[in-house]
């Protein structure tokens, strides 16, 4: 592990001291490169002998969306989950009191969404430091972080944060990159493109690809991308997340603070101790997990408005309605009629590819 370690600190010295223009772009991208291939390889390292893995804590996913809380030792995570959901995660004034990963469930619209505490995080949590690994690893499987920063400390703690999730393959409030990237039997390395490139030319492309031992492929980009983001397509194992920056003890801060906060992107300011402002980032956060609410209607009877049936907005047809109700019922479906923002008239009645709208109210009719 210490050579690993020493590698990406070889290579994180050797890229702060290359200047960046056009000649050192090709030399760079070989080293992000290097540099992303040394991260995965500490994420999974590949223990050889008898050693058990180290202790992770891996928390059933329950309930419709996971959220978790990330942030440095005592900015008030645990506070938040105890207000939020009624669990107890200790809470002291001093650092590093939570050192297991806690669960909470909020009902919220009728969805039931897991919190979780994380324990803190240091900084150098993705080259192995402190319990990060698991942590992050955690943090990987959440449909959308809340990173509690605390008012009163400096806002460089978010850039430490960022660097950490980003150095694990956690990319924050990002779309993937709009590009292909096809590997092929033979031909070389072809790059395409349908805009005007500042950032990767031909010979960055073949570094960053020879790197990684693909001597054969197709690159076709469809926006200005960086070497980063054709790094990220090639490893495959990023996750895109959805992030609010929750910043708290705001009680503590002057009124000229607050708004220059409110300024920045994807906030939230509340006050966990005092409970300012926690309804509007419940609502901040069913906003950024996007899901969709669709009632059921049995034959004959009036629509259960109490126990909604919950889905992502990314999957949200007819077909994924049955299968999370039952995966046996997609095989006897006829047809369905649906009331609702999705339907042109009232009931429409549509196939299992129907998309659905949020609070839809859905009836299914099986073969007899």
């Amino acid at each position: 592990m210490a050579t690993v370690m020493q590698k990406i600190k070889d290579i994180e010295d050797e890229m702060a001291k290359t200047q960046k223009n056009k000649a050192t772009a090709h030399h760079l991208g070989l080293l992000k490169a290097k540099l992303a291939k040394l991260r995965r390889e500490l994420l999974t390292p590949t223990s050889k002998g008898g050693g058990g893995a180290g202790e992770g804590f891996d928390v059933t996913k329950s309930g419709d969306a996971r959220v978790g809380l990330v942030g440095f030792p005592s900015v008030g995570k645990s506070t938040l989950l105890n207000k939020l959901t009624g669990t107890f995660s200790e809470v002291a004034s001093y650092e590093f009191t939570t050192l297991t990963c806690i669960p909470g469930v909020i009902m919220y619209r009728g969805a039931k969404i897991q919190l979780l505490d994380l324990p803190g995080i240091i900084e150098g949590a993705k080259d192995g430091k402190g319990r990060g690994r698991q942590v992050i690893s955690t943090a990987r499987t959440c449909n959308c972080i809340l990173i509690v920063l605390d008012a009163i400390k400096p806002i460089t703690h978010k850039r430490l944060i960022e660097k950490e999730l980003e150095g694990f393959g956690i990319r924050l409030n990002k779309e993937p990159p709009n590009m292909t990237f096809r590997k092929k039997e033979k031909g070389g390395i072809n790059l395409t493109s349908t805009v005007t490139n500042t950032h990767l030319d031909l010979d960055t492309v073949k570094a960053i690809c020879s790197e990684y031992r693909i001597h054969n492929a197709d690159v076709h980009l469809r926006y200005d991308a960086t070497a980063d983001d054709l790094i990220d397509v090639i490893e495959g194992s990023r996750v895109y997340t959805p992030c609010i920056y929750v910043v708290n003890k705001i009680d503590q801060i002057t009124m000229e603070e607050l708004e220059i906060l409110d300024k920045l992107p994807h906030y939230c300011p509340i006050s966990a101790h005092l409970e300012w402002n926690l309804d509007g980032l419940l609502e901040q956060i069913w906003e950024y997990l996007s899901l969709t609410r669709i009632y059921t209607k049995p034959k004959g009877m009036n629509p259960d408005y109490d126990d909604p049936v919950i889905l992502s907005s990314k999957r949200r047809t007819v077909e994924d309605f049955c299968d999370r109700i039952h995966k046996d019922m997609v095989k006897q479906f006829k047809y369905a009629l649906v009331w609702g923002s999705s339907a042109k008239h009232k009931p429409q009645r549509v196939g299992k590819e129907h998309e659905l709208e949020d609070e839809d109210v859905v009836q299914i009719i099986k073969k007899v």
